[in-house]
């Protein structure tokens, strides 16, 4: 088949840089088996072209009349070889997806994988926050002939909008990120915890350093990792400071594949403090290396509860230190929860995403035939 991605980035040149994992790995596999041309909508702000992992990316860009550029590209690829298939990474790809599904009569698959279905009007997040963003999902949900999403909390939500999803988890890929089955903790060091997420308004990290005064203040001794892209300019490293958490809190920035995956197997337990995480990579990658995690009520963390992770409500400082505390404090339940997260993450890796998109283009191309 030749299919067409469009997503809003994740897909730089470099293949390490300003990426998103799990849409590589995606890409990766359908390359193998499929012609697939990737539509990035704001990867960099100018329009170029590159290879990536067997793939075509057109980088459409921000600059001029770029929606012109993007039916254009795709009509002039379309003309070189018809498309069986376009296939929307995010509700925000997905309005122009369908657009062109629409023009080109094809058929679209769309995947909700961020905030689409929420709104978060205290922080201006999400899709459902401003009557544009509304508009655009309900574009890309009627254009799109099959919509999928990541976890069954985020098919609950669409529930409740009405909108009739498959679920589809983007798994991680077992050849890039290794399995590593759990391990007993040393008992006589601090514990090692770990936060792993941009730092913005979204993923709550005044949550989560709430939750580490309160260990601290607890007696509980620990390291707090904290990894991730800052987006406030130093205020959750100003506000640890400000708790007097400095000393056992360490802030590693965006770090490289590598060095992120020896923080994950150092640690103990990860913890996620989100408001709203469709469907956290970050907790597959830590169960896949034999990770427990402890967090807020969001995506797998939820979904996996009780018996694989340990949720607390969303915004609960209290709640997510309590729980933190009790599970190192109990290292039968500790392995317990991590041999039942790698269990589910290896069942569903990045194979079995890509078997179950092929499916559904399939499909698609199945009905297409008997239209």
């Amino acid at each position: 088949m030749k299919l067409a991605l469009v997503v809003p980035g994740g897909v730089d040149a470099s293949g390490t840089d300003r990426v998103i994992p799990v849409l590589l790995w995606l890409i990766e596999r359908l390359a193998r088996r499929h012609t697939v041309h990737v539509f990035a909508l704001r990867q960099q702000p100018t329009p170029a072209d590159w290879p990536l992992l067997g793939a075509h990316v057109h980088n459409i860009g921000s600059t001029g009349a770029w929606r012109r550029r993007l039916f254009a590209r795709f009509a002039a690829e379309h003309r070189a070889g018809p498309f069986h298939a376009v296939h929307a990474i995010f509700g925000g790809a997905g309005s122009y997806a369908a657009l062109l599904g629409w023009r080109h009569r094809l058929p679209v698959l769309l995947h909700l994988a961020g905030g689409e279905l929420v709104a978060l009007h205290d922080i201006g997040y999400g899709m459902q926050c401003t009557p544009r963003g509304r508009l655009a999902l309900r574009l890309a949900v009627r254009g799109a002939r099959r919509v999928t999403v990541g976890t069954p909390s985020m098919q609950r939500l669409a529930d409740r909008r009405g909108i009739a999803t498959e679920l589809v988890p983007l798994g991680v890929a077992l050849d890039r990120w290794p399995p590593r089955p759990p391990r007993a903790r040393d008992p006589h060091r601090p514990a090692r915890l770990l936060h792993v997420g941009d730092l913005r308004p979204v993923k709550d990290q005044g949550t989560l350093l709430a939750a580490a005064a309160a260990l601290r203040d607890a007696g509980v001794p620990f390291r707090l990792d904290i990894a991730g892209y800052d987006t406030l300019r130093g205020a959750v490293e100003r506000e640890a400071r400000g708790r007097g958490l400095d000393g056992v809190t360490r802030f590693h920035g965006l770090l490289q594949r590598e060095a992120l995956r020896s923080l994950v197997d150092e640690a103990d337990l990860l913890l996620v403090s989100s408001r709203h995480d469709a469907s956290p990579l970050v907790v597959l990658e830590a169960a896949v290396a034999g990770v427990p995690t402890v967090g807020t009520a969001v995506g797998y963390v939820v979904d996996w509860a009780p018996d694989a992770a340990v949720a607390v409500p969303v915004g609960d400082a209290r709640a997510l230190a309590r729980e933190t505390a009790a599970l190192l404090a109990d290292e039968p339940r500790r392995l317990a929860l991590a041999h039942a997260a790698h269990h589910r993450a290896l069942l569903h890796d990045a194979d079995h995403t890509a078997a179950c998109f092929e499916r559904l283009y399939a499909e698609l191309q199945r009905a297409e035939r008997a239209r």
